[in-house]
């Protein structure tokens, strides 16, 4: 099967698992995991933050991060399409006791003129606005990135205002390549940062989560709360490192074939509105007497999987499993649907 689902589906490759095999390791809620601790310093270097704690998921990371930016009754500003919202099991409520204020910007994308008029007035009758999350690159959005002069006129609102900025960075590696942006520049724009390893990067558990010493302190605490404190972590941490050292630049390959696919759905009649395809999700509606499901299944039935994300809307999602081979088949078999 091809499997276009989501870049979850990753598999380690015979080196991860030599490496994750080979890990040295410790009990990591003592802060003896030695390849943990590799990981969590290379990260917080790499983007130039002080510090970092690593945890079992991405949601995870951004729940501890929403926790420690807040207080209960506080409201957090995001897009109407944010993983945290809308995908994380309605974790902003139940873990921190903040309510939301969504904001319909395009493609998963807000501004800075956004934010602004989303930030309720110094008044009792009125939530706390203490939070902006961004999620880059928007998974609901098709994959799309941030442009670093959007950020920083988002950075410097926050500022303005006293609210925390914190970076949902699922894909933040695919935005990095698509946009030849550097990691030390996002390190520089955000009070906190949520890096996943499992997507793209190919690892099959972690995320990790940067920010100021005194923030990670915290942040440690609360991922205790939340049973997130693993033992022998290392061996996990190990597939992290690998894919940090090997696997971020062939996202490219990923990219491009995201494009190649772009390119012959819009050639069928049946393709209706695309998302701009800038990163590895291709989310594009169907037409004619299909509904997303459907199409789907029909697709099932020629060995590929993708998904309905919507009545109407179909999403494929390339990654380093998905072979220049078996992107020729898909091609050929679009062609002929």
């Amino acid at each position: 099967m091809i499997d276009l689902r989501s870049d979850t589906f990753t598999k380690p490759s015979p080196d991860m698992l030599k490496a994750m095999f080979n890990a040295q390791v410790g009990d990591d809620v003592f802060g003896e995991d030695p390849t943990v601790n590799e990981l969590e310093k290379y990260c917080a270097e790499l983007f130039g933050m002080e510090a970092a704690v690593f945890c079992p998921t991405g949601t995870m990371t951004n729940q501890i991060a929403i926790k420690c930016h807040t207080q209960p009754g506080d409201e957090v500003i995001c897009d109407k399409v944010s993983h945290v919202y809308i995908y994380e099991g309605g974790g902003i409520a139940f873990n921190s006791g903040c309510q939301v204020k969504t904001i319909n910007g395009t493609r998963g994308l807000i501004t800075a003129e956004d934010v602004v008029s989303s930030i309720n007035p110094d008044d009792v009758h009125k939530a706390h606005s203490s939070l902006v999350v961004l999620e880059n690159t928007g998974n609901r959005g098709g994959g799309s990135c941030y442009e670093i002069e959007d950020i920083l006129q988002i950075q410097e609102v926050c500022k303005e205002h006293g609210l925390k900025l914190h970076l949902d960075g699922a894909r933040l590696f695919n935005a990095l390549v698509a946009k030849k942006q550097k990691p030390l520049q996002y390190g520089e724009m955000f009070d906190s940062i949520s890096i996943c390893l499992s997507k793209g990067l190919g690892t099959p558990i972690g995320s990790v989560l940067l920010g100021k010493t005194d923030f990670i302190k915290k942040a440690r605490r609360v991922r205790k709360v939340m049973g997130g404190g693993m033992r022998q972590a290392g061996y996990i941490a190990a597939a992290g490192l690998f894919a940090l050292h090997n696997n971020v630049e062939r996202l490219a390959e990923d990219h491009q074939h995201a494009k190649q696919i772009a390119e012959a759905l819009l050639n069928k009649d049946f393709t209706g509105k695309m998302m701009p395809v800038e990163t590895n999700i291709v989310i594009f509606e169907v037409l004619e007497d299909y509904t997303a499901p459907e199409f789907c299944k029909r697709m099932k039935e020629y060995g590929i999987l993708c998904l309905p994300i919507s009545p109407n809307q179909v999403r494929m999602v390339t990654h380093l499993d998905v072979t220049n081979e078996m992107v020729k088949e898909l091609l050929e078999t679009i062609a002929a649907f």
